[in-house]
């Protein structure tokens, strides 16, 4: 699989899609041998009520601009959800150039400063994933929650953060798709694909997962964690969206009041002696 980001985005989500939809889930018999993964495009079409030859036509990248009726009916037939079904949307909706991407913006400085008073362990994320502020609870929590990692990276290539996740292909599914729909339809930003590039010739399990396609909202959830210091931890992970930020969001673990996790947490050391504000304000050092 090649490196870099096919221009149909489109037509590529829209096959890897079919061929993840087993026939028997849309109320197709299925007899025989099959050569065809998931669906066949005719099976496809008359299921979302448009004529074979127009679906083929979108997945080969020959009309790239369908209508939202049309798209909606493919979502139905694919059973994609809200986050994916938006996701879907935005690959036929024109891509910003370059000169309109907007530009990384700093952390807002009520968010270092919330930083610094939570006793929880909290960081700030790009759309790209890069770690951008952390609190030193984040740190101990995670030696690659500093400014300057890019979570993606270190999940697939860093031995010592795959330790600490005893359902590591689970984690990292759930982060590619998330990954996917936080950058919506700008595959073509260079900075995106350089960053796809480099995880594609490092990892072969993070090119199977992303030829998949797969979407998830950018929700929190669960998160389970075997720390090398204070055993396994059964947390949960918030992330909220920082206003006018360019797509920022503040991530905060927590674990259940009365539980062992928490207890645990209280217990979580800063990973150096540097005050909390200090390990927020490192990310203006990563900038130059």
């Amino acid at each position: 699989m090649s490196s870099r980001p096919d221009p149909n985005a489109l037509g590529e989500y829209l096959r890897a899609r079919r061929e993840q939809v087993d026939p028997a889930s849309v109320g197709l018999r299925v007899t025989g041998v099959r050569r065809t993964p998931g669906l066949r495009r005719e099976e496809v079409a008359t299921l979302a009520g448009i004529s074979a030859d127009y679906y083929l036509r979108l997945e080969q990248g020959r009309d790239r601009h369908p209508s939202a009726q049309v798209l909606a009916a493919l979502a139905r037939v694919f059973g994609l959800d809200a986050a994916a079904t938006d996701y879907l949307l935005s690959l036929s909706e024109p891509r910003p150039t370059a000169a309109r991407r907007p530009a990384r913006r700093p952390v807002p400085k009520g968010i270092l400063q919330l930083l610094e008073v939570l006793e929880l362990p909290a960081f700030v994320e790009d759309r790209m994933f890069d770690v951008l502020a952390a609190n030193a609870l984040a740190e101990a929590l995670s030696p690659s929650l500093r400014p300057g990692r890019n979570r993606l990276r270190s999940l697939f290539l860093d031995e010592e953060e795959r330790a600490l996740y005893p359902e590591w292909e689970q984690a990292t599914a759930g982060l590619i798709a998330s990954f996917r729909a936080s950058i919506g339809s700008e595959v073509d930003d260079p900075r995106i694909a350089q960053l796809v590039g480099e995880l594609s010739l490092g990892s072969e399990h993070f090119r199977r997962l992303w030829a998949r396609h797969d979407v998830r909202g950018l929700g929190g959830g669960a998160a389970r964690l075997d720390h090398p210091r204070l055993g396994m931890l059964h947390l949960s992970r918030e992330k909220l969206p920082i206003g006018d930020s360019g797509g920022q969001l503040l991530v905060i673990y927590h674990a259940e009041p009365g539980s062992a996790s928490a207890a645990a947490l209280r217990d979580l050391a800063p990973a150096d002696p540097l005050p909390a504000s200090t390990s927020a304000q490192r990310v203006d050092a990563t900038r130059r």
